[in-house]
């Protein structure tokens, strides 16, 4: 094969939906390599953490009974990847392999620690130790992880196989993940200044700290408008019904858009983009929110300075707050003075978001991914 010939690339992604499938789908529509795709429903994920090793095996075995043949593996977080090699043809399971950390099961948020399963905590390890490239999402991700392995690996009460380490940090990287680009961001309409949160309705969202800062603005006499957006489940925080009725006069949208267009207008028709989270791996949403033209205002924490640092390693402090409700709710006053002013700056935000859109993204995945088969032909 030559140096720039496509590879040919199996995906297997045990979750495929929501921004695991766009990730995926996106990134192979943009790509210069050929891709199979093979994947299955995103729900019940920790029995697709179980099993999915053994039936993508039987899937790639009848393919590859078929003539199809591939160059290089990639998986996300969700595959038991040493047991997928040790269940799939001698074709698959010697593939330089490759996954991608979009979260994991050691320091994914629960709400009481003995609640987390370290079964899959482990298996995350073991793919880890198992995969010739390891990418992580964000920065903050990959040092939250890593850390997290060592101390985990500490715990055993013997044989701790602490040299893996050194062997993980070796073929750790962060790949940023891409978005879809909607083209330049709309021109937002007059009227009082209209904030979005979106996120997964839970607790690690933190909205009881959003809707505290909201408070303060009617307290104070600010005019606003809310977008109330994401996903909520059986066990919604009461915090949001709460607020369904004490903010009925300011509700522009509220809950789930049901496509991606509904999605996208409503964060084109909003100013400020605004996170409360205590737990965020990326924060995906903030970025497609920069991308559509919202003024972000996030918290000093977690992956969130990594998305306003330019590529000269500047950090846009304007787009940050100390991460207290009290600190949220001066900045939102601000932001709303200056939108009365019509002076409320969106560009940079728009600007730092267009690293992530595909057409910027796929190409530096391309080049990572095809480094990390160069490099195992090598050694073959």
């Amino acid at each position: 094969m030559g140096v720039t010939d496509p590879l040919r690339v199996l995906a297997l992604e045990p979750f495929y939906g929501g921004s695991h499938r766009a990730f995926l789908d996106g990134w192979a529509n943009h790509s210069a390599h050929a891709w199979t795709i093979l994947g299955l429903p995103d729900h019940a994920w920790k029995w697709r953490m179980r099993h999915s090793a053994w039936t993508f095996a039987q899937q790639v075995a009848r393919r590859a009974a078929q003539g199809e043949s591939w160059d290089v593996l990639f998986a996300s977080d969700m595959l038991p990847l040493a047991e997928l090699r040790g269940l799939a043809p001698p074709s698959a399971a010697r593939l330089p392999a490759i996954v991608y950390f979009h979260e994991n099961q050691l320091t994914y948020p629960v709400r009481e620690e003995h609640e987390r399963d370290l079964h899959f905590a482990l298996t995350n390890l073991i793919t880890a130790g198992s995969a010739d490239a390891v990418w992580f999402n964000s920065q903050f991700h990959h040092d939250d992880f890593l850390n997290a392995a060592e101390t985990f690996l500490r715990r055993m009460p013997d044989h701790q196989p602490l040299e893996v380490m050194t062997a993980i940090r070796n073929k750790a990287a962060v790949q940023w993940p891409g978005i879809d680009s909607s083209g330049a961001p709309t021109e937002h309409r007059d009227g009082p200044l209209h904030i979005v949160w979106a996120a997964r309705w839970e607790h690690d969202k933190n909205p009881e700290d959003f809707f505290a800062a909201l408070n303060q603005l009617i307290a104070a006499g600010v005019d606003f408008q809310v977008s109330v957006l994401g996903q909520s489940f059986r066990e919604v925080p009461p915090v949001f019904a709460e607020y369904a009725s004490k903010l009925s006069g300011r509700i522009v949208h509220w809950g789930y858009q049901d496509t991606r267009g509904a999605y996208q207008s409503a964060l084109q028709s909003a100013d400020v983009f605004v996170s409360t989270a205590q737990h965020e791996f990326f924060g995906l949403a903030a970025v497609e929110a920069m991308a559509a033209g919202c003024f972000p205002l996030l918290p000093r924490r977690l992956a969130y300075p990594e998305l306003v640092t330019d590529s000269d390693g500047v950090v846009h402090d304007q787009f940050l707050y100390d991460g207290t409700v009290d600190g949220l709710a001066a900045r939102l006053q601000e932001l709303a003075r200056k939108k009365r002013q019509r002076t409320l700056p969106l560009a940079t935000a728009a600007e730092l978001a267009a690293r992530c859109h595909w057409p910027a993204r796929a190409p530096k995945l391309d080049k990572a991914l095809r480094q990390t088969w160069e490099a195992a032909s090598r050694h073959a």
